[in-house]
């Protein structure tokens, strides 16, 4: 039993700390109150507790079991919540000293959800195959996000309690805000063709009643870009005479904590999950995993967006996406939001992302695999006692066909070791959610160069992706499969193929890799498969999870 004086130590803390969704660590959107009012909620709730001995309220904040840990060392708050309620389930997450690697005092790395693996030294990237790991750490794991925190730079900084905030990373990719006032007069997304417009904001119609660092924040255009800096929205931010928000000077009032986003195609797996995962980021950044929040979409068109994979917003959200033409024409004034991580940004996540060679394993990547496989209620079904299961992704498009696709699941079905499944993934065919389902319970995932084979992002850890022929682009899943931490293997021998309906590309004007249909010697199919059934079956964790699974009574 906890004692009184730590529930009375813990009142005082609360009583000296704010309300945040900036991230400072004490964020209580885990604990399901609403923002403005979590933190008298949760004091009165404790002093409730001091004087008449009741149970403290803990609501699970939705996180995947192995999570548990990092989110408590991280959230004090409700890692007391959880202490003190009799039915909270997490006791043993409590006190382990675990830590995502970005926090302040984190340096452990066995502390941490894991560390990169590199097998090669490349002088080039780092002196020390260890500095190499370190450096893998830094640009694709949870270094990023920890370098983002010690660029936050506040550029219109409160004076007095209830005054706005602005606060954002280097170059204005990622900003932080409260109370702030936006008029949407210049919108006009009916007329609009430019998606990204970066002038809907005029003298006066962006900002906020707090002190300006103008010359700092204007000295940050390095980047501006659409899709790769929130600096062509921020530059126009300026001190106002008023408080946020007013009455006289707002349409609408937005209470709840809001994320503004700015998307990439909605129709293409790869770029999309851009969006996801850097959203996930913003996360991390702002030290809150809550779905009770909005989503804006950035967008200044009236157009449709049309989203093939919007189930994934539920991992965020438990709120409709809201359009900005929403907000044409009016004021609007917002308590708490932020402008999220960007899909395209100069040396991001995920797109334009240097990947030092020869390492893999991404903490980071694989902890959105994990959220989003954990929220979506996407369970593992193996693996199997005696069978590798295998998927063959099926294109049944224009270009990268795979002409002799019957022989080589001919071959495949031969091995009675294997469980082959083909499946045809466009969403005419199969919903969403059953892909990842499917790609989930798969060990051996096989497909062309597209960006269906994203799709390896949701394999179980022991799991081997087999791009079939890369098309002359080598990098591209093949760094994705080493930021999530599985096998990739490949096509190498050229000699070994056919090529089929070789078409011009539609720029060039000449034959390319990528609008080609193929054919493939089966031994060579065969043998490059071997290497991944034999990743699979001696790989640690899939022997782990294979010794958990139950076995069928003789």
């Amino acid at each position: 039993m906890v004692s009184f004086s730590v529930l009375k130590t813990l009142v005082l803390q609360l009583t000296i700390c704010s309300t945040v969704f900036s991230g400072t660590g004490n964020d209580l959107d885990g604990v399901g109150l609403d923002h403005g009012s979590s933190e008298d909620v949760l004091k009165e709730q404790l002093e409730d507790r001091v004087k008449n001995k009741r149970d403290v309220k803990f609501i699970d904040p939705n996180l995947h079991p192995e999570q548990y840990p990092y989110y408590f060392n991280n959230h004090q708050v409700e890692a007391q919540l959880c202490k003190l309620n009799s039915s909270c389930p997490y006791k043993d997450a409590l006190d382990t000293g675990r830590c995502w690697g970005y926090e302040n005092g984190c340096s452990d790395k066995a502390s941490m959800p894991g560390y990169p693996v590199c097998t090669k030294h490349h002088q080039a990237w780092a002196r020390t195959i260890e500095k190499q790991e370190d450096e893998f750490f830094r640009i694709a794991d949870f270094g990023y996000v920890k370098e983002m925190l010690s660029t936050m730079t506040a550029y219109c900084v409160p004076q007095t309690e209830g005054d706005s905030l602005l606060e954002c990373t280097q170059y204005l990719r990622h900003c932080r805000v409260r109370n702030l006032y936006m008029d949407f007069s210049n919108l006009d997304s009916k007329n609009s063709r430019n998606r990204f417009r970066q002038d809907i904001f005029s003298a006066g119609q962006l900002g906020g009643h707090c002190q300006l660092q103008q010359e700092a924040l204007l000295a940050e255009s390095a980047h501006r870009s659409e899709l790769q800096s929130w600096y062509g929205e921020m530059n126009a931010y300026v001190s106002l005479d008023f408080r946020i928000p007013s009455s006289e000077h707002c349409d609408i009032v937005i209470n709840k904590p809001t994320y503004l986003i700015k998307l990439d195609a909605g129709i293409n797996m790869y770029h999309h999950f851009c969006d996801f995962v850097n959203m996930y980021i913003s996360q991390h950044i702002n030290s809150t995993f809550s779905t009770d929040v909005y989503i804006v979409m950035w967008d200044t068109t009236a157009y449709g967006y049309y989203d093939l994979f919007e189930l994934v917003w539920q991992v965020f959200t438990e709120y409709p996406l809201i359009r900005l033409k929403t907000w044409d024409g009016k004021k609007v004034c917002m308590r708490e939001g932020v402008f999220t991580l960007l899909p395209r940004m100069q040396r991001g996540f995920f797109y334009n992302m240097p990947i030092v060679p020869d390492c893999s394993k991404s903490g980071l990547m694989r902890a959105f695999s994990q959220h989003v496989i954990h929220r979506l209620g996407i369970k593992q079904q193996g693996p199997l006692q005696n069978k590798i299961r295998v998927t063959l992704l099926a294109r049944n498009t224009k270009h990268r066909n795979i002409v002799n696709e019957n022989q080589l699941v001919k071959a495949m079905k031969k091995k009675k070791e294997l469980e082959v499944k083909v499946v045809d993934y466009s969403s005419r065919n199969m919903p969403f959610l059953e892909q990842l389902k499917i790609t989930h319970n798969t060990d051996i995932f096989i497909g062309m160069h597209g960006a269906g084979l994203t799709h390896l992002l949701f394999q179980p850890d022991w799991a081997v992706i087999f791009e079939v022929y890369n098309c002359e682009d080598p990098r591209c899943y093949k760094d994705l499969a080493s930021l999530r931490g599985i096998k990739y293997i490949t096509w190498t021998r050229v000699s070994k193929l056919e090529k089929h309906n070789e078409t011009n590309h539609p720029s060039l004007g000449v034959p390319h890799a990528k609008f080609t249909d193929y054919a493939f010697d089966v031994k060579e199919f065969m043998r490059i498969l071997k290497t991944g059934i034999d990743h699979v079956k001696n790989h640690p964790k899939y022997l782990e999870a294979q010794q958990q699974q139950p076995r069928d009574e003789l």
